[in-house]
């Protein structure tokens, strides 16, 4: 007779007694999932990237990194999420990861995505082929001078000289200057996401799901790290100290600046009103028989002094005269309302824009605009705004004018040297002036 043995209950097992099995970083079951020894090796790239470029660390640590098979490298999307290949990260060494950090979140803080979709509608471009073009171009601005001291250089990173490009340009000059072709084949497979060229990817989590930076969280982290490289901008590249001067002074578009300071000026409290008898005011019914003028809001007077001294070249005279004609605009369209004055050291000429035979600048002498001040001063109607148009190289006046007035300076290095006079500097335009920089 057999007897079956008796079942013995499970020993518990301790951490230390369970079989070692190595870990495997891209498991068929898995396929877009970190291996924890991977997972700690891709942190402690970024961390080597910060240490190299500590200018860099708010951004490098505002990342949110995103696992997923379908990246082949590394990409972020315009919500400052980062998109990691698991099989990528197990076959690169760290020191290269840490270069493809910088790398990657250089195009967020460059703003390469809003810029991208600039250059599509600017140059009537469309697609994916397009886009990658876009990419390219946005690799070309980052690369030339980002890699070195501390980071290696990526064997298959794109430089400028890799498209036959100069060094030191901007993304959009790089993506007039070549076009996709067969040369660049090799190339296909390179994928930044839309954080490099604005372009939505299917992978990519979108606006609203969870770990992306609003657009004011974005703004903060570009500032905090453009005050990191300018509080010490011996320690950045000259492409990270350029963008670092434009995120705190961005470029603004000086025309429309000039028309909105021009408007400012006229909807000042006292400017543009007068009584009219068209229209009897409200308060006359407080009073039988007497007939009241209300206060009625008409157009600005505008007075445009042009510099016509010989420091001003013949293309920044153009440049006044288109400047006028944006002014008419913003005054309504009221060509009789707006006035020039030509000055060099004396009022040469004031004409209407209304006025027959066009428009035309007189001068070529010396500088001294306050006479052209003057002989604003001296229209009637008196006028309510004066725009002076110049290269800042005059004396002004010592007063202000009874009305508000509008600088618009064309562009000039910042100090001049005479050498008659060794100790001679221009004079800056006067606080009570609204200065707009030309060009």
């Amino acid at each position: 007779m057999s007897t079956s043995p008796v079942p013995r209950p499970p020993v518990p097992r301790t951490p230390t007694d369970r079989p070692h099995r190595p870990h495997r970083s891209h498991s068929p079951d898995r396929p877009d999932r970190l291996a924890p020894e991977h997972r700690e090796k891709l942190y402690a790239a970024r961390l080597h990237a910060a240490r190299a470029r500590p200018y860099l660390a708010t951004a490098l640590f505002a990342l949110h990194v995103v696992e997923t098979a379908r990246v082949p490298t590394m990409a972020v999307d315009r919500h400052w999420r980062c998109y990691v290949s698991p099989a990528f990260v197990a076959r690169t060494e760290p020191e290269v990861l840490a270069s493809v950090w910088v790398h990657e979140v250089a195009h967020l803080l460059r703003d390469h995505a809003r810029r991208g979709d600039r250059v599509v509608r600017a140059l009537d471009l469309d697609g994916p082929g397009h886009r990658l073009r876009i990419n390219l171009a946005a690799d070309c601005e980052i690369n030339d001078d980002a890699f070195g001291d501390g980071l290696v250089h990526p064997a298959d990173a794109v430089y400028p000289a890799t498209l036959g490009l100069s060094e030191g340009g901007l993304m959009e000059e790089y993506v007039r200057e070549f076009s996709l072709g067969t040369q660049f084949q090799d190339l296909v497979w390179l994928e930044c996401g839309s954080g490099a060229d604005g372009l939505e990817r299917p992978w990519e989590l979108g606006p609203d799901d969870a770990h992306g930076l609003s657009d004011q969280e974005r703004d903060l982290v570009r500032f905090r790290v453009a005050e990191g490289i300018l509080a010490r901008p011996g320690r950045a590249p000259a492409g990270w100290r350029r963008w670092a001067e434009q995120a705190f002074h961005p470029p603004q578009p000086w025309r429309r600046l000039l028309g909105a300071a021009v408007r400012s000026a006229a909807a000042a409290a006292g400017r543009g009103d007068d009584y009219s008898y068209g229209r009897p005011a409200r308060r006359a019914a407080s009073l039988p028989g007497v007939v009241l003028p209300a206060l009625r809001r008409r157009p600005p007077r505008v007075a445009v002094v042009v510099d016509t001294s010989g420091s001003v070249a013949d293309g920044e005279l153009g440049t006044a005269l288109l400047e006028t004609a944006a002014i008419v605009r913003a005054v309504g369209g009221r060509r009789e309302l707006v006035s020039v004055v030509s000055c060099d050291a004396a009022a040469r000429q004031v004409r209407q824009v209304a006025a027959e035979g066009g428009l035309e600048l007189i001068g070529g002498g010396g500088t001294d605009l306050r006479a052209g001040f003057a002989a604003a001063l001296r229209r009637r109607p008196a006028v309510d705004v004066v725009v002076v148009l110049t290269d800042g190289q005059t004396p002004w006046p010592s007063q202000p004018p009874p009305c508000r007035t509008v600088v618009g300076l064309f562009p000039r290095p910042r100090a001049e040297v005479r050498e008659d006079d060794p100790d001679y500097r221009p004079d800056l335009p006067p606080s009570w002036a609204r200065v707009v920089e030309l060009g």
